[in-house]
């Protein structure tokens, strides 16, 4: 199997076919919902940062380039960060940057602390196996 830089044009769209070829396995909706901007900085490719966006306001995770508006928050993070975060599923690695400083955010904190505590489902897990396997 093919990998691809994380957040990379390649990476996004491979991470669109493995979500639409598990999309309804899903046992619910995701509970919280939140639109969320993300600035990623340091990237290792392009013009060394990337503007992005989660929303789960459709019941599910949407993870893609650019941002939306509205939103109800703006995280900026390093892409290492962002990857053990986002396709790693480190919690651990998001307290740790957030609290040395190196991960910022403007706007409803809560909504970010309530995504903490999703319990992800098993087809998420199977996506979140299928993405680290198509990272590089």
């Amino acid at each position: 199997m093919a990998t691809y830089p994380f957040l990379s044009d390649e990476w996004i769209a491979e991470a669109k076919k493995i979500r639409a070829k598990h999309e309804g396995e899903a046992a619910g909706a995701v509970p919280h919902q939140v639109k969320m901007n993300l600035v990623v900085t340091d990237v290792p490719f392009g013009e060394g940062s990337i503007e992005a966006h989660m929303d789960t306001s459709g019941g599910g995770l949407e993870l893609d380039l650019g941002h939306i508006n509205p939103s109800e928050l703006t995280v900026t993070l390093d892409y290492a960060t962002a990857k053990s975060i986002l396709v790693e599923g480190n919690p651990q690695a998001g307290m740790q940057a957030f609290m040395a400083g190196k991960i910022k955010v403007e706007g409803d904190m809560a909504k970010l602390m309530a995504l903490q505590s999703v319990t992800p489902d098993p087809s998420t897990q199977k996506v979140a196996q299928e993405l680290k396997e198509i990272t590089a």
